[in-house]
């Protein structure tokens, strides 16, 4: 069985990134690195949100707590982080506030 992971439990930057998704609600995060398996804020990444016509396009009501359990989606994105260490995410598609697909630049190998 897999131990329950809380955002409260996350580092800080982790916690920010969770943050920006459930801010965006809907859209993309562009440009985002990632150095020793945390996402970096400095340079900001780009911030594009879409506007979805019969859906609530605020932020999402989970934003302002610690205490949530993280969603498969989430733990499966910081997996990646753990793994790769470092990336270029190119583009992050956030769905409901949640990572649905990540486009990352990849250095060739000669």
């Amino acid at each position: 069985m897999s131990q329950v992971v809380t955002k409260a439990a996350l580092t800080p930057a982790r916690k920010r990134l969770i943050e920006l998704m459930q801010e965006i609600n809907y859209g993309r995060i562009e440009r985002l690195e990632v150095r020793a398996g945390e996402p970096v804020f400095d340079p900001p990444p780009t911030v594009l949100r879409l506007f979805l016509f019969g859906k609530d396009n605020g932020p999402n009501a989970l934003r302002g707590s610690d205490t949530f359990a993280l969603k498969k989606k989430v733990t499966r994105l910081f997996e990646i982080f753990d793994r790769e260490q470092s990336l270029f995410i190119r583009e992050l598609m956030v769905d409901n506030g949640l990572p649905i697909r990540m486009t990352v630049a990849a250095k060739t190998r000669s």
